[in-house]
């Protein structure tokens, strides 16, 4: 049972299914902030190409929000564990929708850059506080079903978020995606009204302590899973056009499949978290290590596509298996901070993703030699794990 209680504790509750869809509903606005706007690049780029520096400013407006998440989400963390949850969620979704949608009425490109720093702020509160709460309301097996369901509903959420963008779009011309923020809203209301301040429980100063050295090796393979789970995704462009030219619509549908590829990988992790969590490390850095390598490797559109989505459904196992390792050892009090640290790390992935890949491109020649540096490094993990795994059976 999960059974959880204001800090007061004037009041208890136990989280149901109607908790967890609200918090999948807060996990998916931080996606939406570059996804969305990726139907109208070209259009803010065409609209701004007056403006000094537009080729630099517009992407920036684009992809700002994800660094910020990575820059603050500790800090938000920190603040979840001294102020409390709810409240603080509610406050982040509120300002998300007011502060979101206002680029919508702005003419200014610098301006628009500045509000997109600041949605980056909120971002990193829901996306930290959000995923805090999942674990404090869940223990076991429904913790692992909520974590696996927050994955495969993010991912799934991009395509209809790519498909939402291109319609407001059509119909608003650049801005049009911006209103998509206004969805935040009726989720505020939902989360002050349902959701509940989950009780942490008295422990000693030495218990409180935040347990370093065992969430440092956790969030260090975070980054490395991460960095491979973001560099198929953000290049899969570039990766397709190696097999000649690509119509945006094939890339957008090669992209759809991909992001289905991490829906699959979640469900397997929901399927076989009860493994052993090496068995589940390894399977999905091998499916990373043999979907980059089969990419390095493959020369036409349809090889690569599956040897994509095959590394994604790698990604959606990794992802899952490594926020509830984080959340399983982390002490309630210091959850807030530890989600916050994984989150950070997670979304600096989303941003560094591109630039490794730009920077091993140019000292190996070429995309697909460096996909196959990425793919041996994956492979690696695969090793790394399954000696890691037999370690533990011989000392157990």
């Amino acid at each position: 049972m999960d059974i959880a209680a204001s800090r007061d504790g004037t009041s208890t509750g136990q989280a149901g299914t109607r908790h967890g869809v609200i918090l999948m509903a807060a996990a998916i606005m931080p996606a939406m902030a570059i996804i969305s706007l990726v139907p109208v690049l070209p259009l803010l780029l065409r609209e701004f190409a007056d403006v000094p520096g537009s080729s630099v400013l517009v992407p920036i407006a684009m992809t700002v929000p994800a660094l910020c998440v990575a820059i603050f989400s500790p800090a938000a963390g920190w603040l979840a564990d001294r102020v409390g949850r709810k409240w603080l969620l509610v406050a982040a979704l509120l300002l998300y929708s007011v502060i979101g949608v206002v680029p919508f009425f702005l003419h200014d490109l610098h301006w628009i850059v500045a509000f997109r720093v600041l949605i980056g702020l909120t971002e990193a509160v829901i996306t930290t506080v959000a995923t805090t709460l999942l674990g404090d309301y869940y223990t076991g097996e429904r913790r692992e079903r909520w974590i696996a369901i927050q994955t495969a509903v993010v991912s799934f959420s991009a395509i209809v978020l790519i498909a939402a963008g291109g319609v407001l779009g059509e119909i608003f011309a650049s801005r049009g995606p911006f209103l998509l923020y206004l969805l935040a809203l009726p989720i505020a209301v939902a989360s002050a009204i349902s959701l509940f301040e989950p009780a942490l429980p008295k422990i000693s100063s030495d218990d409180s302590a935040f347990p370093f050295a065992r969430v440092l090796p956790i969030i260090a393979i975070t980054l490395g899973a991460a960095l491979l789970f973001y560099t198929i995704l953000i290049e899969l462009g570039p990766i397709l056009e190696t097999a000649g030219t690509v119509s945006p619509a094939a890339i957008g549908g090669a992209g759809a499949a991909a992001n289905l590829g991490v829906v699959v990988g979640s469900l397997l992790f929901r399927r076989y978290a009860a493994a052993n969590r090496a068995t589940l490390l390894a399977g999905g850095f091998g499916l990373a290590a043999i979907g980059y390598l089969g990419v390095s490797q493959s020369v036409g559109f349809w090889p690569i596509t599956s040897f994509a989505i095959l590394s994604c459904i790698g990604g959606g196992i990794l992802l899952p298996t490594l926020l509830t390792w984080v959340l399983q050892i982390l002490p309630p009090n210091c959850r807030g901070r530890g989600t916050g640290l994984w989150s950070g790390t997670f979304f600096l992935a989303q941003f560094l993703a591109p630039l490794i890949a730009v920077a091993l491109s140019q000292a190996t020649g070429g995309l697909k030699p460096a996909l196959a540096i990425l793919g041996v490094g994956a492979a690696c993990a695969v090793i790394a794990a399954i000696l890691s795994r037999r370690r533990s059976a011989v000392t157990g």
